[in-house]
């Protein structure tokens, strides 16, 4: 995963925990309260930093899903099963608890309204999260690129932001989107069904001669498997841009 910033120039600072409220029965937002917090771009993330009563520390990265509008920074955590932090910040932590933050980290995968578009957000799982961080700057600004997003979940039960991305989708102001189920769909279910493929990105996205600007994230197979359709499908390898997380990337989520 690229990372322009470099991490022993920023400053650790201590954010407290203001919210939370689950996304999905393993997906929490926190909303931190951040003195001196510098101010972030979409797509940017952050290091978190806990220390145990014994000293042991333990850093992940988070991706930031606030617009940089946002009055505070709002990090969402997936739970995994192996993690060393994902489970307290999903299960245990609560409102006036404090946490250590490096950030903002990242300029490659990273997009201001002035950048335009059109876009293309392609996401697998809480790939979605910088993405969203996108669309709210889109909305907050008051911008009207135009923007196809792409999202894959497991099940209805696992998508992340449904509501606001229901809200999103139905505004009319230039975002379409489109999501797909790879496991269960529930009855009545309107959006598309199984893995993202080449033909159901070529339906999806902008043509090649849009020259849209894509960001794509996901777990690592995901990403290189859609960053390489899109390739093949005639996208300029110089504006697909990607996060990845899982085994072989940096990021928890």
């Amino acid at each position: 995963m690229a990372r322009a910033a470099i991490r022993g120039r920023l400053t650790w600072r201590v954010a407290e925990v203001a919210a939370t409220r689950m996304e999905t029965a393993s997906v929490r937002s926190l909303d931190l309260d951040v003195p001196g917090w510098p101010g972030h771009r979409a797509g940017q993330h952050v290091d978190v930093r806990l220390t145990a009563q014994d000293g042991y520390q333990a850093e992940r990265s988070y991706s930031i899903a606030s617009a940089p509008e946002g009055a505070s920074l709002v990090l969402t955590v997936e739970r995994l099963a192996d993690g060393e932090v994902s489970p307290y910040l999903v299960d245990e932590v609560r409102a006036g608890d404090v946490m250590e933050l490096r950030g903002p980290i990242g300029g490659y995968f990273a997009w201001d309204v002035a950048d335009g578009g059109p876009l293309l957000l392609v996401g697998g799982g809480s790939g979605v999260v910088p993405l969203m961080a996108m669309l709210r700057h889109r909305e907050a600004a008051g911008a009207d690129v135009p923007v196809h997003v792409l999202l894959s979940w497991r099940s209805a039960q696992d998508a992340i932001y449904a509501d606001e991305l229901d809200r999103i989708g139905a505004a009319g102001d230039g975002v379409a989107i489109t999501q797909t189920l790879t496991r269960t769909r529930p009855p009545g279910w309107a959006g598309e069904t199984g893995r993202v493929s080449r033909d159901l990105l070529a339906r999806v996205a902008w043509p090649a001669a849009d020259r849209p600007l894509a960001f794509v994230c996901g777990p690592t197979g995901f990403v290189e498997a859609v960053a390489g359709w899109l390739v093949a499908l005639g996208h300029d390898p110089g504006r697909v841009r990607t996060e990845r997380f899982g085994p072989t990337g940096d990021a928890d989520g």
